[in-house]
C-alpha cells in the first residue's frame, strides 16, 4: 500500500472542509491524559527496498518447517499437502468467489460446499454436515450449545482427556448458559469408565469424547456411547479426520454429533490458523445444526442447482430462534479440504493413516529404549503418545529447538493433565529424522 503524504496546504483544506480551524480542535474531545505526550522515537526513514529487506531479515529468525523437524501435535499437524491443493484454490474463480447468499451468482461456491459436506458425511458416517465452523474448538462449543438447547439440560460431561484448548472455548461459550461442566478421571490415559458412570445423570445434556483423545490414545467409544444414551444425553465425538482412514467412523458407534479440526486435510500450520471446524450430525438434529448448509435442487428447467437451505442463522430468522450467531464458514479452508480429500481418495487417506500409525509406533519404541525415558500410558495409540522424561520437558525443548527439532508439547502447561512430552508423528517424518531425534535425546542424558 502506497503512502501519500499531505502538504500543509492539503491539511488546511481538509480541516476547513471538516469545519475546524486546527488539528487540535479536531481532537479536542480526546482527554489530554491519554494523548501521546512524547515524540515517537522512530528510526530514520527507509526506501521501499530497504524496508522489504529489513522485514525479510526479521522473518528469517522464525523457525519454519522447511528448516526444522516437527513432532508437534495437540490438534495441529505437519501433514504433507499435495501441490495441487494450492494450485486449485489459488485460481481466481475460487480465491475471489462470491459469497453464497445469492445462489444465482455463486453456484460454484455452493457446489464446492455441497461436495465438502458429502465427503465429510462419508468420512464420519453421519447424515448431514455443515459448510464448516471456524476451527475444532468452536465446532465443539457449538455442539455443546446445540445439546443444551435440544435436551434443555445443563450438565456437560467430558469423558477422558479432551484437548484443553477446546475446553476453554466450550467454557467461554457456555458460561452465559450457566452450564455445569464435569470432567472424568483419566489416570490411565483414557476415560475412567466407572467414574463416567457416576458423573452421567438424567440431567446430562451431552457427553464429549475425543477419539483418539488428547494424548493420542484410543477410547472405548462403544461403552461411552452406551452410558451416554442410557441417560438420554447426546453423544459428541471430536475426531482427527486422518484417523478415520483406519478407525471405525463415529456414525457407526452411535455418535449424535461429530466435530473435529480439519487442519490435517490439506491446510498448512500457518502459525495457528486459519483452520477448519468440522461439524456433522444425525438427521434428527439437522434443523438444529449451526452455520451454513448447501443443498441440491432442480430448477424449473429441470437443471440441477445448489442453494443454501434449512437456514437457522440469525441473519435469516428471528434471533431468538437462531441456533448460532456464526454467520459464515471457512470457505477457502473448506475448499482446500475438499480438494485434498478428492485427491487422496479413500485409499490415499488409509495409506496416510497407516503411515502415521506405523511411524509413531517405531519412534515410541525407540524412545522407550533410552535410559530414563518411557511411555506414560500403555493404551493403544494412533499417531501421538506421551513420554515421561528424566529431564524437565522445558529443557529438552530448548536444547532440541536450538538444533532445529521441534520435539513436541509440554503437557504440564495444561492444569490437570500431568507431566510429559506429547509427541506427534505424521507420514512426513522419515526414519532418518526420527533416528536423529532419538540420538539427540540420548545425547541429553548421556
Amino acid at each position: 500500500m502506497g503512502f501519500v503524504p499531505n502538504t500543509e496546504e492539503d491539511k488546511k483544506e481538509m480541516l476547513k472542509a471538516i469545519g475546524v480551524s486546527s488539528f487540535e480542535e479536531l481532537i479536542s474531545d480526546i482527554p489530554a491524559e491519554i494523548r501521546l505526550k512524547e515524540e515517537l522515537n522512530l528510526p530514520e526513514p527507509l526506501s521501499e527496498y530497504e524496508v522489504l529487506k529489513e522485514l525479510q531479515d526479521i522473518s528469517e529468525k522464525n523457525l519454519d518447517l522447511n528448516h526444522a523437524i516437527c513432532f508437534l501435535g495437540g490438534g495441529a499437524y505437519d501433514h504433507f499437502i499435495p501441490s495441487a491443493v494450492f494450485t486449485i484454490i489459488s485460481r481466481s474463480e475460487f480465491y475471489t468467489a462470491y459469497t453464497p447468499y445469492q445462489a444465482e451468482v455463486s453456484q460454484g461456491t455452493l457446489q464446492s460446499i455441497y461436495e465438502y459436506q458429502t465427503m465429510i458425511c462419508r468420512l464420519t458416517g453421519m447424515d448431514a454436515a455443515n459448510a464448516s465452523m471456524y476451527d475444532g474448538g468452536s465446532a465443539l462449543a457449538e455442539a455443546v450449545l446445540l445439546s443444551i438447547g435440544y435436551t434443555e439440560r445443563k450438565e456437560v460431561v467430558v469423558a477422558g482427556p479432551v484437548n484443553p484448548n477446546y475446553l476453554k472455548v466450550v467454557k467461554t461459550y457456555t458460561h452465559p448458559r450457566k452450564a455445569q461442566i464435569k470432567l472424568t478421571k483419566f489416570d490411565a490415559g483414557v476415560c475412567d469408565i466407572e467414574d463416567l458412570k457416576q458423573k452421567v445423570t438424567d440431567n446430562t445434556a451431552c457427553v464429549i469424547v475425543q477419539q483418539p483423545n488428547f494424548f493420542g490414545n484410543i477410547e472405548d467409544v462403544f461403552e461411552i456411547e452406551r452410558i451416554t444414551h442410557l441417560h438420554g444425553a447426546l453423544f459428541i465425538v471430536a475426531i482427527d479426520p486422518i484417523s478415520l482412514g483406519l478407525l471405525v467412523p463415529p456414525g457407526e458407534y452411535g455418535a449424535d454429533i461429530v466435530v473435529g479440526e480439519g487442519q490435517p486435510l490439506g491446510i498448512p500450520l500457518s502459525f495457528g490458523g486459519p483452520y477448519l471446524g468440522i461439524f456433522a450430525v444425525k438427521e434428527f438434529l439437522i434443523r438444529k445444526m449451526p452455520g451454513r448448509l448447501s443443498g441440491i435442487t432442480i430448477d424449473r428447467n429441470g437443471e440441477r442447482g445448489f442453494t443454501l437451505t434449512l437456514q437457522t442463522r440469525e441473519q435469516h430468522i428471528r434471533r431468538e430462534k437462531a441456533t448460532s450467531n456464526i454467520c459464515t464458514n471457512q470457505g477457502l479452508m473448506m475448499l482446500a479440504a475438499t480438494v485434498y480429500m478428492a485427491l487422496m481418495g479413500k485409499q490415499g487417506l488409509k495409506e496416510v493413516a497407516t503411515l502415521c500409525l506405523q511411524k509413531s509406533h517405531y519412534l515410541a519404541e525407540k524412545i522407550s529404549q533410552i535410559d530414563g525415558f518411557k511411555l506414560k500410558y500403555k493404551q493403544p495409540f494412533f499417531k501421538e503418545f506421551v513420554v515421561e522424561t528424566p529431564l524437565p520437558v522445558s529443557l529438552i525443548k530448548d536444547k532440541l529447538q536450538a538444533k532445529k527439532i521441534l520435539p513436541g508439547i509440554d503437557i504440564s502447561k495444561f492444569a490437570g493433565y500431568g507431566d510429559g512430552l506429547l509427541i506427534a508423528v505424521t507420514e512426513k517424518r522419515t526414519k532418518k529424522e526420527m533416528d536423529i531425534f532419538v540420538d539427540e535425546l540420548k545425547n541429553l542424558v548421556g
